[in-house]
């Protein structure tokens, strides 16, 4: 099993900035893709940005130009920082790791606990 340890979240007013982070240990798996989602209240889960082993990034459009994915693989370590966070970003935050077994190479995801993000005056 893979844990994945977050922090970062916290209480903040529009217009100011935080940075998540999550940090995964004892693999068992190999990790290529890791991100980040989020859930608000009455709302599906969302990814929220993800980033390859590669350093590839993707975002949803609502958060592009204002958050930035990015990932120290000697550390196992993704990173999420959001600058200019509005009311509609509150949401618990999920960390995501997706890779492959290394025995066996058949896929498999881990999930971290969830970090609260709270935007408001």
């Amino acid at each position: 099993q893979v844990q994945l340890v977050e922090s970062g979240g916290g209480l903040v007013q529009p217009g100011g900035s935080l940075r998540l982070s999550c940090a995964a240990s004892r693999s068992i798996f190999s990790i290529n893709v890791m991100g980040w989602y989020r859930q608000a209240p009455g709302k599906e889960r969302e990814l929220v940005a993800d980033i390859t082993s590669g350093g590839i990034p993707s975002y949803t459009d609502s958060v592009k130009g204002r958050f930035t994915i990015s990932r120290d693989n000697a550390k196992n370590t993704v990173y999420l920082q959001m600058n200019s966070l509005k009311p509609e970003d509150t949401a618990v935050y999920y960390c995501n790791v997706r890779g492959t077994y290394y025995l066996t190479k058949v896929p498999s995801e881990s999930w971290g606990q969830g970090t609260q993000v709270t935007v408001s005056s």
